[in-house]
């Protein structure tokens, strides 16, 4: 056997493990982005239960601002809806961050809560869900940021072209 075509067989060798290892590091990070997905879903969930419940409280006292909040909660479940369908699409995830800005100016614009026990209780769930929701973004965006910049690295880059795998949103 001629050293060159020993060394020529070294060489694509090497590249096809690379390109192995790469390929299921870059499956694996989307792995991650979807299943890191699952608790923002969650939360997403657990957070428009709390504001339908808000909404309905709300009803008596302002019925516009009821209906503005139940619109944008509406909203907001469609494109979680749509965003758990994609999780790794950057689109499906700016929507969804989207719907989130429109659904914080509407909560914006209603006016502090009614005195009682009641009212305050549902008040800090809500503020509870926020904070464990704004967790479980962070935690999702760690994982899309991971994913975002293998996808960038030279040479993985080539591959993740090759492949199809496309940058995903952060919320």
């Amino acid at each position: 056997m001629n050293p060159s075509t020993l060394w020529l067989g070294i060489g694509a060798a090497v590249l096809l493990f690379w390109s192995v290892g790469a390929f299921n590091r870059l499956v694996a990070l989307r792995g991650a982005i979807v299943r890191g997905f699952a608790p923002v879903d969650e939360q997403f969930r657990l957070r428009h239960t709390l504001l339908l419940r808000q909404a309905e409280a709300l009803a008596h006292t302002d019925p516009t601002q009821a209906q503005a909040l139940l619109a944008a909660c509406a909203q907001a479940l469609a494109a979680c809806d749509h965003a758990r369908a994609h999780p790794g699409a950057a689109g499906a995830i700016t929507s969804l961050r989207l719907a989130e800005e429109v659904l914080a100016e509407t909560r914006q614009r209603i006016p502090s809560p009614p005195s009682g026990a009641e009212a305050a209780a549902l008040t800090a769930e809500v503020a509870a869900s926020d904070t464990t929701l704004a967790f479980a973004c962070r935690q999702f965006n760690e994982r899309v940021s991971r994913y975002n910049s293998a996808v960038g690295q030279f040479p993985t880059w080539l591959l993740a072209g090759l492949f199809r795998f496309r940058p995903a949103g952060t919320l």
